[in-house]
């Protein structure tokens, strides 16, 4: 029975993204920042929708999480790489993936999204890692970091070593990618990282103070909140920053409209 509540109540958070999702397709997407990196390309941050977000240097173009329908992507290169964190539709989305041009891109992903991955991508290169697997992908290292929700157990929404969230270094810079998860130890434990997009939605990751109280403790010289729409709406992002700047003002703190329309 609990497991059919927690089903109907994701459906039910799904439906209302996807909503916002199809907004964020007829308005402009938030602007994109360009940031200094240590080996002089810029890193453009491209926010999308929910946890959807588009990382530029060079001639590489990450893809993370692409959700909210391929229009939301037209104006942008294809992607080289194409990161999945998990296997909810508002991470793994076929529709969305079928919908952009992925000829030469290669798929990172952990094992249960390339169970789910559509039949059109069975000629794309996958690189599957597991939480802790390290591997360079187009001359880029990238790290799998465990993702899951407290307390441990079977039937929660996000099991340890299903998802992954990631590390991506961009010749010294390092970027954390949160991907769906409560305040756990691994992320604690992080060190020298740059960027960090970090996830703060009831009931399905964490709240803001769980998520202030990491940063503090992993001090990323940026941090974007993302993934914040939860069951109330959206959560208090400009709390999380007074949190964050209280306890350490040099931690960059940057909101940008990952929901177009709100």
């Amino acid at each position: 029975m609990l497991n059919q509540v927690h089903e109907m109540k994701r459906h039910l958070i799904l439906a209302g993204l996807l909503a916002f999702a199809t907004v964020a397709q007829a308005q402009n997407i938030a602007e994109p920042d360009y940031l200094d990196t240590k080996c002089g390309d810029k890193l453009t941050v491209q926010p999308i929708v929910h946890g959807s977000v588009v990382l530029t240097q060079g001639d590489q173009t990450i893809f993370v999480d692409p959700y909210g329908g391929s229009n939301a992507y037209q104006d942008m290169p294809n992607p080289t790489i194409i990161i999945i964190t998990d296997i909810h539709g508002d991470h793994l989305h076929p529709e969305t993936l079928e919908g952009l041009n992925t000829d030469g891109t290669t798929l990172v992903v952990p094992q249960a999204v390339a169970d789910q991955l559509p039949e059109k991508f069975a000629e794309n290169k996958v690189v599957i890692l597991d939480n802790g697997d390290k591997k360079k992908v187009n001359g880029l290292r990238i790290t799998a970091i465990p993702m899951y929700n407290l307390p441990e157990s079977e039937d929660s929404r996000h099991t340890k070593g299903r998802g992954n969230g990631y590390l991506i270094n961009f010749c010294g810079t390092t970027v954390y990618l949160s991907g769906d998860t409560e305040d756990i130890v691994e992320m604690r434990e992080l060190e020298e990282v740059d960027i960090a997009f970090v996830c703060m939605n009831l009931p399905y990751t964490m709240d803001i103070n769980q998520a202030a109280s990491a940063v503090l403790e992993f001090v990323p010289g940026i941090v974007y909140p993302y993934h914040y729409r939860g069951q109330d709406g959206l959560s208090d992002v400009e709390q999380f920053q007074e949190l964050v700047q209280e306890g350490n003002e040099a931690i960059d703190v940057r909101l940008r409209n990952w929901y177009p329309g709100n």
